[in-house]
């Protein structure tokens, strides 16, 4: 798995510099995007674990730059081809409503919702989801995101609203057109970056809580065995971005380093787990 690795950053930054080399002195496409906004982390399914898949539509600009990518992958590494796992990753987002700018870090499904507002400021839960490709379920599953989500520089919540249709089952979603600003005469500028941090109240949960966190992260616990199995040993950060990374389907893996920690203390004293010098062992 580590080679695997290695050898994906090599293949990532190789590809990037063929195409990008292949384009100097052409005319870039109107509505084309920069490569350099792309990087791919390429796996072999003979050394991972089945990694959970999600259907999802991304934007023509972004299918053009993962079927260009795929195509230079294809050409240096034939017969091997590139099977993208489109709802895996983190897409950085610059949102700019009126005079604020926020800048996120978010899963590709929220990505493709929030990208859909764009030219249309209001949609149905039934069209969206079409559009987007996935069970209107999941969608609305994954729009309490932006709908709920909070911003502390600027104490505002939701950047969608939603509301009923003339049907009960296909709720309405509406962009937020400005962001109301509490703190607006009190002289607050500035951007709001990575909303997508740790879950401070949940941190400050009491007993109950932490234990029904604790259940839920159990079916991450197979997943955690498999790469100290795989890599012999990891820090707590690393482990924490692996499944980020990867497990992205529902139900997401979006526990706060700090839950991540407490789950592993436990595997540590049910003596599973060994922690030497900051680094996480299979118990021998």
């Amino acid at each position: 798995m580590l080679n695997d690795l290695i050898d994906s950053k090599r293949t990532n930054h190789n590809i990037k510099a063929t195409i990008k080399s292949a384009q100097t002195g052409s005319e870039p496409a109107e509505t084309g995007a920069s490569m350099d906004i792309l990087n791919a982390t390429i796996l072999s399914s003979n050394f991972w674990p089945p990694i959970q898949d999600e259907a999802l539509n991304v934007p023509e600009t972004v299918k053009q730059l993962l079927t260009d990518y795929a195509k230079r992958f294809h050409e240096i590494k034939t017969p091997r081809k590139l099977l993208w796992k489109k709802n895996l990753g983190t897409v950085k987002l610059e949102l700019q409503f009126e005079d604020r700018t926020m800048q996120l870090s978010v899963a590709p499904i929220h990505a493709a919702i929030i990208m859909q507002f764009q030219d249309q400021t209001r949609w149905t839960s039934n069209r969206l989801a079409t559009v987007i490709g996935v069970h209107v379920d999941v969608l609305k599953r994954r729009m309490n995101f932006w709908i709920s989500k909070f911003s502390p520089l600027f104490y505002t919540r939701g950047i969608l609203s939603e509301s009923l249709g003339k049907d009960l089952n296909d709720h309405v979603f509406t962009l937020v057109e400005g962001i109301v600003d509490a703190g607006k005469n009190s002289g607050s500028t500035g951007s709001c970056e990575e909303l997508l941090g740790g879950d401070e109240e949940g941190e400050r949960s009491v007993a109950s809580v932490e234990d029904q966190i604790r259940k839920e992260m159990t079916i991450y616990e197979k997943f955690i065995m498999g790469m100290l199995t795989n890599f012999g040993s990891m820090a707590l950060d690393r482990i924490h971005n692996t499944l980020k990374m990867f497990c992205v389907a529902d139900p997401p893996y979006d526990k706060s380093l700090q839950q991540l920690q407490s789950f592993l203390s436990g595997l540590v004293s049910e003596e599973k787990l060994e922690l030497r010098d900051g680094m996480y062992f299979l118990k021998k």
